[in-house]
């Protein structure tokens, strides 16, 4: 799992099915279980989240409840939060006197089934990539999903949808009486919110007078009575809305027909009379000439992070930081298309079309810069080639690489043939003799070669792939140059090994066969044998251990049985008894299904080799240019005479054989 930078503050939604209770002396109450630990699907996140309750920080008590997490539409407060049996669990009272919260309280009593939502400030979040799994919440999850390990809780709300079906709310009913004045007072808010007309004054209503809520409060204070008791909230609530009703008539005044944007900010945000009059004063100023101004906003590293995600790349939370992925998401919901990341690259070089009409042009400008882009931080060629690389090695990966486990690697730093030299001889010490003199031993030499080629292959993206916006043309054709260069070193180096007549032989010492070199436990201990008496040019020891016990597919279940069990079953035709195995644990085993591939010369299903550590002595070598043991892949707009992108992938290497006395082959028959 990794780190990855996630919005900082989310919303988290669950159902809930409301039911009504009574009690005449309180308040409406509530208990929800506002989440239960699932997964969830929320905006900012491009995978599906889970909150870790472990991590989830309760600062208070007394939160607040809201409607649609809209800050203005209280409902009421908390009184009571906490996590049990692996859910979040919320009590408290609709305690705000508002339209939103009589409409949840009434609506509950009716039977509406309102839905519970957290409101949370993410403080970590973690990214379980593809295929991996995450135990949260009691729960086990595969990735690819976010896991929120630490966030605090900042208010819970009633919404009508969400995620998480297993949760549950309770709110109790008002009395009666309290119902039917709650159910009036929304009628009439209703009314003048949404006629925007001003509402008379019912005559049959002792308690309404035609003074002012400020009058009211003046001549209760002249009385000695509470101003709160003495003003009637309805009456209030209609001088309120008059006067919002005087303000948008204003603003619709002054913005007219010509400043549509202006009126409808201004509404929202309620600006008074001078600031519209301001903003419409700006808008009308004259307006500079126009000039064309490349966006530089996206630079290249984001447009990489957003094709990597696009293509869900499992590690890509290690190849860019945090705040990079986060802006590819948010800049990039949907993900990135070929023609937009092809379009956003002329953009930033000096484009100055809108769309991919002209896809030479687009393509001219993403590929090479001209002089107005001097300060240009997109480089397509570079992008594409980044990108490929991470799905070219996915594929070049993805091919056997047995290979790799029994050779030598050595760095070359061109392509001329180098010489390695393996020193022996008498190289023991001698006595010292009387005054302290050291003798002069004496160095053998034997010496091998290898040297590098470079291997390749050329691929396109046509005009046809661009046309489709197909961003996995960018991802396909990478893994076959990537696949197609880890089948081309297995297929050089397997020609190169298998062909051993001359390497492998009786006269080197180390070539065994008959039939009681099938490999078995005798067959295996006679290999032993000969890879142990090997000597050096002087006919002393080699020193050398073996290690490796190398077979064909044919081969791999005694192969594996020989290194893993304590005994071997011996069965006859009419015994059947277990043999202690020497070799339990001693060489470790590595199958190949090149061996006994009949378009290999010297290819065979039975025969087997011993051979040593490649660091101590190996038999064979693969060189690679400056140490680059993965294929590289480059990418260009293409010829004259072909419509898309080129990509070429090359790897240089070379394989040779190296010392016999480093391996033992049995021919496993007679």
């Amino acid at each position: 799992m990794s780190n990855e930078k996630q919005p900082e503050f989310v919303t988290m939604t669950a159902t809930a099915n409301i039911e009504a209770t009574g009690d005449e002396k309180q308040l409406p109450r509530f208990r929800m279980v506002a989440y239960t630990g699932g997964l969830m699907r929320i905006a900012g996140f491009p995978r599906p989240v889970v909150v870790d309750l472990a991590g989830l920080e309760i600062p208070n008590q007394n939160l607040p409840i809201r409607l649609d997490h809209e800050r203005r539409q209280g409902v009421g407060h908390t009184q009571r939060v906490a996590i049990e049996n692996g859910a979040l669990v919320a009590e408290g009272l609709i305690s705000r006197d508002t339209s939103w919260a009589r409409d949840v309280a009434k609506s509950g009593v009716n039977g509406f089934p309102w839905q519970a939502s957290i409101g949370a400030a993410v403080v970590r979040a973690d990214f379980v990539p593809v295929g991996q799994q995450v135990q949260v919440n009691g729960q086990t999850f595969t990735g690819p999903v976010h896991v929120v390990r630490r966030a605090i809780l900042k208010e819970i709300s009633f919404v009508d949808s969400g995620a998480d079906t297993n949760t549950s709310a309770r709110i109790a009913a008002q009395d009666k009486e309290q119902e039917e004045m709650t159910d009036k007072e929304v009628t009439n808010v209703e009314k003048t919110e949404n006629e925007e007309t001003n509402v008379d004054t019912p005559q049959d209503d002792p308690k309404q007078t035609d003074t002012s809520p400020e009058e009211q409060v003046q001549a209760a204070a002249v009385e000695g009575t509470d101003a709160l008791t003495a003003v009637d909230p309805v009456a209030d609530m209609r001088v309120k809305a008059a006067a919002e009703q005087q303000r948008i008539a204003v603003v619709r005044k002054v913005c007219g027909d010509d400043y549509p944007d202006i009126a409808a900010r201004a509404i929202t945000e309620g600006w008074d009379e001078t600031k519209v009059e301001l903003e419409v004063l700006r808008a009308s100023r004259p307006k500079a000439p126009a000039v064309h101004v490349p966006d530089n906003s996206v630079d290249g590293t984001i447009l990489e992070a957003a094709c990597m995600l696009t293509a869900g790349l499992s590690d890509v939370e290690k190849l860019h930081d945090e705040k990079t992925l986060d802006v590819a998401s948010k800049r990039y919901r949907g993900g990135i298309g070929l023609q937009e990341l092809l379009l956003e690259a002329a953009w930033a070089n000096g484009y100055t079309g809108r769309n991919f009409r002209n896809s030479r042009e687009v393509l001219r400008y993403a590929f090479a810069p001209n002089i107005q882009a001097a300060f240009s931080t997109v480089d397509i060629g570079g992008i594409l080639s980044n990108v490929s690389n991470k799905f070219l090695l996915e594929g070049f990966f993805s091919v056997e690489r047995v290979w790799r486990n029994i050779c030598n690697v050595r760095n070359v730093s061109d392509f001329k043939t180098v010489t390695s030299y393996r020193l022996v001889g008498a190289d023991q010490y001698q006595p010292v003799a009387p005054g302290g003199e050291l003798k002069h031993g004496t160095l053998g030499e034997e010496s091998y070669t290898n040297k590098a080629d470079t291997y390749g292959l050329l691929l396109s993206i046509d005009r046809r792939d661009i046309i489709n916006d197909d961003l996995g043309a960018i991802t396909t054709v990478p893994r076959k140059l990537g696949r197609g260069s880890g089948l081309k070193i297995n297929d050089v180096f397997w020609a190169i090994f298998l062909n051993n007549s001359a390497f492998f032989k009786t006269a080197n010492k180390n070539y065994i066969s008959g039939a009681d070199t099938a490999l078995s436990i005798d067959g295996l201990t006679k290999a032993e044998v000969k890879f142990m008496d090997q000597v050096d040019p002087d006919g002393k020891p080699i020193g050398i251990m073996p290690s490796v016990v190398l077979v064909p597919t044919a081969l791999s279940a005694i192969g594996t049985q020989l290194f893993k069990s304590l005994e071997i079953r011996e069965t006859t035709a009419s015994t059947k008894y277990p043999t202690a195995n020497p070799h339990q644990g001693k060489f470790r085993v590595e199958v190949s299904r090149y061996l006994s591939n009949s378009q290999y010369t010297g290819n065979s299903d039975k025969a087997w080799y011993l051979l040593a550590d490649p660091s101590d002595l190996p038999v064979i070598e693969v060189a690679f240019l400056n140490g680059q043991e993965s294929p590289t892949i480059e990418s260009a707009e293409a010829d004259f005479n072909v419509l898309g992108v080129q990509m070429r992938g090359y790897h240089d290497f070379g394989v040779a054989l190296q010392d016999p006395k480093g391996g033992v082959k049995a021919k496993g028959e007679a």
